[in-house]
Order: structure tokens, then C-alpha cells, then sequence
């Protein structure tokens, strides 16, 4: 491990966490038969677990209710406009520090894309950025109930936040536009699904539905597109 500047202590320290070295689960066969074969061919897949709940929780508040490249396109914005470059030798931009995200007005947020819901919920998390980082010590039961106590953080939120930085393997992203029908279509053969199915059809993996999704969305080629994709929509314009 190599590190710069005033974190770099911290990450080498953490470092092990960070590529999954704790994930003591990534060598074990999956509980549904279905998904063998694809723990054997993607052998060595492990759960990250970052340690930073705002570097995770902001990208995922982006994501609420809006296609994956219109989210990436905003959480790019933000990062070009208000953060600044990473130490060290790589050309790679910090994520945006939250108590710089606390003192943009509501404004600023529309011409990233970012309408007023998520807008609001950004400024509550980065308001609370000190107590949402304490979450990372505490039992993950309590560490889920600080993380929706946040007003616009809800069950998908938490869950897409809990796998990168406390590194759970069980997190299931409720409320997923796409993922019923994805575990659906590779468990079932159906191509449409709903989250109580979903949730029924991964109860054998618990505690490990999510290294399960994960599998399957890395393993199973999805089924034909029967329609366009959505056009990206433009915020800024309206």
C-alpha cells in the first residue's frame, strides 16, 4: 500500500477492510443451487467495507428515482465543481468533503440535475455527516437505525450505503427499479418480479442475499430489452 496526503495513515490502517480482506464469507458455496456455478466462476468476489458512510450515503441519494447515468452525471458535476484533487501522483478527484455540500444554496444543486427532493436530502446528511461517520462502530442494527432517521433516506438508501461501507453481505436494496425482476429472471426464468418475491427467493442465502444479487447481477446475462431505453432528462432545463 501506497497513501498520501493527511488521510494516509488512516487508509493503510484500514486498508485490509477496504478490499475485503474481512469478508471471511467470499470462499463459501451460495445456499441456492441455481448459484454455484457462478460463485465457482466468479471465485474471490468480496464485500469492501469502506469505513465512510457520507463518501457512500451521497452517491446513493443521487441515485433515488433516477436512471444510473443521469445520477452519474450529477455526482461528477459535484465533485468537478466543489471538491479539488486528490494527493499523491494519480489525476483522481476527492469525493466531495459534506461540510462543503452544507453551505451550497438549493440552487446550486438544480444546475447539477438535482431537484428539490434529493437536494434536501443531501443537506440533511451533510448537516449530520459527524453522526452518520459514528455509524461504522456501532451493532449494524443500530448503525441501519441512525441511517433512516434521516428524513429521504429510506430502505434502498441504507442498503446500497450499508454494502460499501460496513461491508454487508446481507444488504438487499429494496425499492430497486431494476433488481426484482433481475433475481426473478435468473431464479425463476420470469421475467417480472416484485420485492416480496425477490425477498422470498433469496431467504436461503440470509445472511448473504447480498454477495447472492451480487452474483447474479455479475453472472446472469439479463433477458432482451423489450423497449427503448428511458431518454436522459435534462433537470437544468426545467
Amino acid at each position: 500500500m501506497e497513501a498520501w496526503g493527511d488521510g494516509a495513515s488512516w487508509v493503510i490502517e484500514n486498508a485490509r477492510d477496504m478490499v475485503g480482506a474481512h469478508d471471511s464469507g467470499a470462499g463459501d458455496p451460495p445456499a441456492i443451487p441455481k448459484l454455484v456455478p457462478l460463485s465457482r466462476k466468479l471465485r474471490g468476489l468480496r464485500f469492501p467495507k469502506t469505513r465512510m458512510v457520507c463518501d457512500a450515503l451521497i452517491p446513493a441519494v443521487l441515485e433515488q428515482k433516477v436512471t444510473s447515468k443521469e445520477a452519474f452525471h450529477s455526482y461528477r458535476m459535484l465533485t468537478e465543481r466543489y471538491s479539488e484533487p486528490a494527493p499523491g501522483p494519480l489525476s483522481l478527484t476527492l469525493p466531495v468533503d459534506p461540510q462543503r455540500i452544507r453551505k451550497l444554496p438549493y440552487y446550486a444543486f438544480h444546475q447539477l440535475g438535482v431537484e428539490r427532493k434529493r437536494a434536501e436530502t443531501l443537506l440533511r446528511v451533510a448537516e449530520c455527516s459527524d453522526r452518520l461517520e459514528e455509524t461504522v462502530s456501532m451493532p449494524l442494527a443500530l448503525a441501519y437505525r441512525r441511517l433512516l432517521s434521516i428524513a429521504g433516506v429510506g430502505r434502498w438508501t441504507a442498503a446500497e450505503t450499508a454494502r460499501i461501507a460496513f461491508g454487508d453481505t446481507d444488504a438487499v436494496s429494496v425499492g430497486d427499479y431494476h433488481l426484482p425482476h433481475l433475481v426473478s429472471w435468473a431464479l425463476t426464468g420470469k421475467r417480472r418480479g416484485s420485492d416480496e418475491l425477490m425477498i422470498e427467493l433469496l431467504e436461503p442465502c440470509r445472511p448473504e442475499r447480498a454477495r447472492a444479487v451480487r452474483l447474479i447481477e455479475l453472472g446472469v446475462p439479463k433477458p432482451q430489452r423489450r423497449a427503448p431505453r428511458a431518454p436522459r432528462r435534462d433537470l437544468r432545463a426545467i
